[in-house]
């Protein structure tokens, strides 16, 4: 693996080290930066605070991080990898229950989730990433790229923070604060491609900060200072009429007029699809492709709480009791419900086409208002609740690995076909020859086949992964997206090749301790 000796215009950006007691280990290994993210409680309680306040809003606010990779304009395939030692891993901690259920939407790891922090440009942005194995059991694997602002200043990035399966706004296994990124000296100094991953150590979860809802008057809800949010329901014309004559909720009813919708083919000109809930057995039945009764993209799976998965199965079955078997899908609560304890689960929703001539009907609603008390709670470590994956190192290519991440972004055509919001993932082999990117000082990158988009940055690559356990071995982390054929749209992505190096950086963080933000009770 190269050295790089001096930087790209002669220029060299000072990454300064920690104090003496937060990164020692990193002192010891000339390749290794360690900055501080979050060192002190008190800056972990206002990163917090950022993220969690108003009912988790600036988690709904942060945009997938990627940057305009278009200018790659030539890429070789040449050579293999050689390490200076001999291959390595450690395993998997806190494998997962085996599943009967074989649906991949289902399998995916609870260890992968989405890295959230704001860019030296003071946007917030996204990432993919996933819990690892360590002494302590706090770390996570991502890109460089989504640690350290290579792009503005050379700096790390601010109030960064990991949500292992974070789904609109929720967040089922806590959010964890970053406290130290390890990354590897020539990538934090010399901006080398070649070494875009970073290894973070995390504070304890922080969970439960959603909790006691309470419905007030929207004068209340304008003078709260704390977590806050609003539902619009619709409501017949009866209750808006109702509701006008009262003064005090004038304020809360509203009303739109128009027409209705028609029913249509896709055809028909100016029609718009729209998209109905169905049974497993319907869905998979149904043709792919543009018309009504097709499938409508992919199974959405939707991440909840277990008292949450309970509410929506009493809505089926009243008479269902935590033990017993679970009610099957009915027309009226269609999803698929899976359970994993007494602590998380999920609920899979079905969808086909129905299209149709929009139309503007009359609709009338009622705003309601709800506040939230501020009930953090320390829920424990990272890899006690959604376990750790694995680590290799000096492994061969031309091996099978899946991938999991979160892709959002635009295509370079214009074209997007994820939405951000479910992981998904990719399967192959990994190229048996370096790739080799110039103009990123890309010469031993690993690559694969694989057309995601923006937002997968810092996405796993899972060597050995057992889909009953899901859990296998980080071995790479997406780095850079490529089209190679042309056609304007992302076909491949790539990952630094972990050698003996990436050992050294990820051994240097696997051993460092951060433990519980103190000011949040357990």
């Amino acid at each position: 693996m190269k050295r790089i000796l001096l930087p790209a215009g002669g220029a060299i950006l000072a990454t300064g080290l920690l104090a003496a007691g937060l990164a020692g280990a990193a002192q010891a290994e000339p390749n290794i930066d360690a900055d501080a993210l979050a060192a002190s409680n008190a800056k972990a309680a206002e990163v917090l605070n950022f993220w969690t306040k108003s009912n988790n809003a600036a988690l709904r606010q942060a945009t997938a991080y990627y940057w305009d990779n278009k200018d790659v304009k030539k890429i070789v395939e040449k050579g293999g990898y050689v390490g200076n030692t001999k291959p390595g891993e450690l395993p998997p901690i806190g494998a997962e229950k085996k599943v009967t259920v074989k649906s991949h939407n289902v399998n995916l790891p609870k260890s992968i989730g989405k890295v959230f922090f704001e860019g030296r440009d003071g946007n917030l942005y996204w990432c993919s990433g996933t819990s690892i194995q360590a002494k302590y059991r706090n770390l996570v694997s991502t890109a460089g790229h989504c640690a350290y602002d290579y792009k503005n200043n050379g700096e790390v990035v601010s109030k960064w923070v990991f949500v292992p399966g974070y789904y609109q706004g929720k967040t089922p296994w806590g959010i964890y604060v970053g406290k130290q990124a390890f990354t590897h000296y020539d990538f934090s100094n010399y901006e080398d491609f070649d070494r875009d991953y970073a290894f973070v150590t995390v504070y304890n979860g922080i969970g439960g900060v959603q909790a006691d809802a309470k419905k007030v008057t929207k004068k209340e809800y304008d003078a709260y200072q704390g977590s806050k949010d609003t539902k619009v329901v619709e409501v017949t014309a009866e209750e808006y009429k109702k509701g006008k004559l009262d003064p005090a909720t004038t304020d809360d009813y509203d009303v739109e007029e128009g027409s209705a919708d028609e029913a249509s083919g896709p055809d028909y000109p100016g029609a718009v699809v729209g998209k109905v809930e169905v049974l497993k057995g319907e869905y998979d039945l149904a043709k792919v492709g543009k018309g009504n009764g097709f499938k409508y993209g992919e199974p959405v799976v939707e991440h909840v709480t277990y008292d949450e998965a309970v509410a929506y199965i009493k809505k089926q079955k009243p008479s269902w009791k935590p033990g017993q078997a679970l009610p099957a899908p009915t027309k009226d609560y269609p999803g698929v419900v899976a359970v994993d304890g007494n602590t998380n689960a999920t609920i899979t929703h079905y969808f086909v086409q129905q299209w149709y001539k929009a139309g503007k009907a009359t609709k009338y609603t009622r705003t309601d208002y709800y506040i939230f008390s501020s009930a953090l709670k320390d829920v424990g470590r990272l890899g006690d609740n959604v376990g750790g994956q694995g680590f290799s190192w000096n492994q061969g290519t031309g091996k099978v690995v899946r991938t999991f991440g979160y892709p959002y972004s635009k295509h370079p055509d214009g074209s997007k076909p994820y939405s951000g919001v479910t992981p998904k993932w990719c399967y192959g082999k990994t190229g048996p020859k370096a790739t080799k990117v110039a103009s990123l000082k890309i010469e031993e990158h690993v690559s694969l086949k694989c057309a995601v988009t923006g937002g997968y940055n810092g996405a796993p690559w899972l060597l050995k992964y057992s889909n009953a356990k899901r859990m296998g071995y980080v071995n790479g982390v997406t780095s850079v997206l490529y089209d190679t054929d042309g056609n304007d749209r992302w076909d491949y992505m790539s990952s630094p090749y972990f050698d003996e190096e990436t050992h050294s950086v990820y051994s240097a963080a696997a051993n460092v301790w951060s433990g519980p933000i103190t000011a949040v009770a357990k």
